[in-house]
């Protein structure tokens, strides 16, 4: 049997979603938009930055509640005044419930797809632009530039204004990939609003490189590998986890897959089955924001910082993904709708890719007494999805084990952004070719995570390694133990990781014990890279104050949803979470988010030229006595590959 695709089962066109939780529909998303077009909210000038479900409250959630009404929020961009509108639609009935006219100073709405293209032809017409290209010998049509956020900075007649910051690259022919021909010593500053250019810092041309970076090309592969066998991953009988809609079961687990503009993959209500009862751990899991500050002074690049979730909506640009390519093996798929810009419906055909996979061994014992040997192998479940944001693009993987472990992995690939080498020992940048740099930068994501640990009353306990002195009571010095800290409010934590005494924060329920009288829990298991590395009185510091611990813990608000705030386009910083924590609210025995920031400090590589092989990061939660014991001791033996076990006695089982 050959790989094969299943499409996830949808609601039919014109009919409800089945859970209140799935992401609006393409009927809902055009009904969302007539009513704002009917009360005069979308007009001529006006653009959907954003258009998603907006969650129901979590008490409409609980089992017996009404089935609540269906909402959509739309952040709105008036293109002439560059006024953002918040506003929340209660579809089901045809009623605005609130718009927002959002404060410019707190920060304004997401990049918009048509400013992609619009940045490129305000700079063609504008005559500093074009002196600056013919000094170097080139025209408007030979050169790419990539709209960069352009965060909140000192430069004067900034404030109040929408901007983007323009680096160009050389594109000397269509389908060639011009990150190899970097413009330097140039960057043009552009008000999307205005449409004109503000200001060009322009130093003079340089020796630009001209480095081939069509990674395809012939002229860099060589000869194909043709070594390479055929690798088939089948499963004759299907999967083992069935879809009902938006709801996803295997192997005891069950949870609600959404997708979000924004955020991109949203699993709710993941629970796990023990002993004939449903026991929740997460009522809420996402990738809540992903920052990329780079580390380089040059004043061409000193503003270069990304938030790749909040300014360029990581869901909004999902790939669709291809069987054999991305996927492979025996693969379901979901393809998500999201808004273009005027707030019509586009669907991300197979955006969404479910599967199982072989994780080898699960455990394993040879007993010498017993004259016995037993092995069952680990699997997991796997949803995922994969997002382009300008030249890098990241993986966002969920796994599912046997075992009731979570954990999440971000895959970064695609190609570094590139600029003139300086010369010699540049202390901010890696030579990754000759003449062309990549300079030093960070990948950080925040993990919101709102737990349910067998129930809403949970706590945070941080736990440490603790060596022991040699002495008395300590006769060898072989002893050592582990401290306990309880996190009693927000303020006290704000918590870094620490590899050299293996910390770990364990999610408790405050009012459950196991059979040996402890609380169940899980523990939050972190990578301990660097935090945050720009300076703590930086712009990016406080746009992105989340990055700069690897842990907060809040207690749950509905309306905190963003670790960076709702608004992060150009925001000053606030509110996010230093403003969530500032009332510094109880979080023992209570329901409790965590934010967790985890991610990717790199220093690139002359290997990670002209595409850059997958890097990974992530986090781990397992349980911690939340289990009575081994939960996979049911797991069935696996069939031995050996010719003498198909021989019909069906005893080989290992």
């Amino acid at each position: 049997m050959e790989q094969q695709i299943r499409i996830g089962t949808r609601p039919a066109v014109g009919t409800s979603p089945a859970h209140p939780l799935d992401p609006l529909t393409a009927d809902e998303m055009t009904a969302a938009r007539d009513h704002l077009v009917a009360e005069g909210r979308l007009g001529d000038t006006v653009r959907v930055a954003y258009l998603s479900l907006k969650e129901p409250d979590k008490a409409s959630l609980r089992d017996g509640a009404p089935t609540p009404a269906r909402r959509a929020r739309a952040v709105l961009l008036d293109t002439a005044t560059g006024e953002t509108t918040d506003a929340v639609i209660d579809v089901t009935n045809g009623v605005t419930l609130s718009a927002t006219t959002v404060d410019a100073g707190v920060g304004q709405a997401p990049v918009l797809l048509e400013e992609f293209d619009a940045i490129e032809s305000i700079l063609a017409a504008d005559d500093g632009w074009r002196a600056a290209l013919r000094a170097r010998g080139l025209e408007p049509h030979q050169v790419r530039v990539a709209p960069l956020s352009a965060g909140i900075f000192d430069y004067e007649g900034e404030e109040g204004r929408r901007l983007l910051r323009g680096l160009a690259f050389v594109q000397h022919e269509p389908g060639d990939y011009a990150w190899g021909h970097p413009i330097d010593q140039l960057v043009a500053f552009v008000d999307m609003i205005e449409r004109r250019v503000v200001r060009i810092l322009d130093d003079g041309p340089s020796n630009d490189p001209l480095t081939n970076g069509n990674f395809e090309s012939p002229e860099l592969t060589g000869p194909v590998r043709t070594d390479l066998k055929p690798l088939h991953i089948t499963q004759p009988e299907g999967p083992s986890f069935t879809l009902d809609g938006n709801v996803l079961r295997w192997q005891k687990w069950d949870l609600h897959v959404g997708f979000d503009a924004r955020e991109g993959l949203v699993l709710s209500r993941i629970g796990i089955e023990d002993r004939g009862r449903r026991r929740s751990i997460i009522d809420r899991a996402s990738i809540a924001e992903m920052v990329v500050p780079y580390g380089d002074p040059a004043p061409y690049r000193s503003w270069q910082n990304y938030f790749d979730t909040g300014e360029y909506l990581v869901g909004r640009d999902a790939n669709s993904l291809e069987l054999g390519c991305d996927c492979l093996g025996e693969i379901t798929y979901l393809s998500p709708v999201v808004a273009d810009d005027f707030g019509n419906p586009r669907e991300i055909p197979q955006a969404i890719c479910i599967h199982e996979e072989d994780f080898g061994l699960l455990w394993k014992h040879t007993d010498e007494w017993a004259n016995h040997r037993s092995t069952r192998r680990q699997r997991r479940l796997v949803v995922s999805f994969f997002t382009t944001v300008g030249n890098y693009d990241y993986g966002f993987y969920w796994y599912f084990y046997l075992d009731g472990t979570i954990q999440f992995e971000a895959k970064a690939t695609g190609i570094v952004f590139t600029a003139r080498y300086p010369g010699e020992g540049y202390p901010y940048a890696s030579q990754i070719a000759p003449g062309l740099a990549a300079p030093y930068h960070q990948h950080i994501f925040c993990a919101r995570l709102d737990m349910a640990v067998d129930g809403d009353r949970n706590a945070v306990h941080e736990l440490d390694m603790k060596r022991m002195p040699q002495g008395e009571g300590n006769p060898h010095g072989n002893a050592f133990s582990r401290s306990r800290h309880v996190f009693a409010t927000e303020a006290d934590a704000r918590r870094k990781a620490d590899g050299s005494v293996g910390r770990v924060w364990e999610i408790i329920n405050t009012e459950k014990t196991n059979r040996v009288g402890e609380p169940v829990a899980y523990t939050l298991i972190p990578e301990a890279l660097p935090t945050l590395a720009a300076a703590d009185g930086s712009s990016i510091s406080k746009r992105a104050a989340f990055a700069t611990e690897h842990l907060w813990v809040t207690q749950f608000a509905e309306d905190e949803r963003f670790p960076a705030g709702d608004y992060v386009n150009q925001s000053v910083g606030t509110p996010g979470l230093p403003e969530y924590i500032r009332a510094d609210r109880s979080i023992d025995g209570e329901n409790v988010v965590l934010w967790h920031s985890f991610g990717l400090t790199h220093f690139p590589r002359v290997e990670d030229w002209p595409i850059m092989p997958v890097d990974y990061t992530g986090f781990t939660l397992k349980p911690t006595g939340f289990f009575d014991q081994n939960p996979a001791l049911d797991v069935p033996p696996s069939m031995p590959a050996q010719a003498e076990c198909h021989s019909g006695s069906g005893s080989c089982h290992c």
